[in-house]
């Protein structure tokens, strides 16, 4: 014989109070742990979004990143000879020679923190044309001029327009904002390439170059020519946006081990709560489970019905912390990307497979902690149950 459902929802107006602090107790385990697969899927999402799929990246073999990957001229022009690169209407190479450093900017409270600044070509707009000027205008490559991401220009006062950024010693203009629609680029400075190799003194040796595929479904063949020239085999391509997201791969690994550390000590105390709100369900109802024993019920349905109870009270908890959790996406923030040694910043992002594993995890909760209690009353004897009323 089966416990009807309704009497597990009746049961808990008999507890309010034990009821909501356990599902409370559940609800900010769960948000802290839904927040920190967002923030970590937040950093993959932003540096894979970076770049262009359409592009090809060449670097240095067993470069961390781009400001350890030097391309000196020669090599930039045999790459530039390679067959199944895209050509712009006027028959030149769609392409970008492009030097990267890092410099330390002033956040306005008296920190400082490492910058990206990226010198690039004057065909940039035809590269990334995701990449948009939504304030000021695109920087003068006669001039010591620069254009900054959006998330720059929003958190250090001396990157807005008009102002000048010291660096290589030089004074170089903020004339411009860009956006990239959220990519990695926003976290970056962008000036004239050779205005850059000339301030740095670095001849016309460059970190990367980037061009555009005639196909992207031609990158295997171009990755083929590509490795049979003897006169490249220092140097690799790669897919532009899926270098960039190796670069987030050591960042989001860390923040998801830390982070489940810390969810795991949480969810402890949750357990624990659940447990308590349970056995004190058990006390309470000792005489109702011995009259349910009396009228026929199975020890299996009692269990059941139990454990059915503390599930209930996990997927509202659940429910809830993930509801909260939600609101983050509208929140940004910056961290240290530790493949670039650069400020990167990011958004929490939130998806399906989020919102799946942190349901789970309440469930989990909750059948760790009602398991033992609803044991405890399945086992209960008859005869002492009703004795206890």
């Amino acid at each position: 014989m089966k416990i009807p459902f309704i009497y597990t929802i009746k049961n808990f107006r008999s507890r309010k109070l034990t009821t909501a602090i356990t599902i409370a107790g559940i609800a900010l385990v769960v948000f802290v742990f839904a927040a920190v697969l967002m923030m970590a899927y937040g950093v993959q999402k932003t540096m894979q979004s970076t770049g262009s799929s359409e592009n090809v990246m060449i670097v240095r073999k067993s470069a961390n990143g781009e400001i350890s990957s030097i391309i000196d001229g020669d090599t930039q022009g045999i790459i530039e000879t390679l067959p199944y690169l895209a050509k712009s209407s006027d028959g030149g190479l769609i392409s970008s020679r492009e030097p990267v450093v890092v410099i330390n900017l002033d956040k306005g409270n008296g920190g400082f923190t490492n910058v990206t600044v990226r010198g690039v070509s004057q065909n940039v707009s035809t590269l990334r044309p995701h990449v948009e000027i939504i304030d000021g205008e695109m920087f003068n490559p006669s001039l010591r001029e620069l254009i900054v991401g959006e998330a720059i220009a929003d958190r250090f006062p001396e990157a807005r327009i008009g102002n000048l950024i010291r660096f290589s010693g030089n004074d170089w203009k903020v004339v411009g904002v860009f956006s990239s629609g959220g990519s990695g680029f926003d976290s970056e400075i962008w000036v004239d390439g050779i205005q850059m190799l000339d301030a740095f003194n670095r001849g016309n040796s460059v970190s990367t170059v980037t061009m555009r595929l005639d196909d992207p479904a031609n990158f295997e063949q171009f990755k083929k020519t590509f490795e049979e020239d003897r006169r490249l085999q220092q140097f690799e391509p790669k897919i532009e946006q899926d270098f960039f997201g190796e670069q987030s791969e050591a960042l989001s690994t860390f923040i998801r081990i830390l982070g489940i550390f810390i969810t795991i000590i949480f969810s402890a105390g949750a357990i624990v709560g659940a447990a308590i709100t349970m056995y004190a369900a058990v006390a309470n109802r000792t005489v109702e489970i011995g009259t349910l024993r009396a009228l026929g019920f199975r020890r299996t349905s009692i269990l059941i019905a139990f454990l059915v109870e503390s599930l209930i009270i996990s997927i509202i908890g659940g429910a809830i912390g993930i509801f909260l959790a939600s609101f983050l996406q509208f929140f940004s923030i910056s961290t240290l990307n530790f493949q670039s040694f650069t400020e990167l910043a990011f958004n929490f992002a939130l998806s399906p497979a989020i919102v799946i594993a942190s349901m789970i995890f309440s469930v989990f909760m909750g059948f760790i902690g009602g398991f033992l209690p609803s044991v405890r009353a399945s086992r209960l004897s008859i005869v002492n149950a009703l004795r206890a009323g």
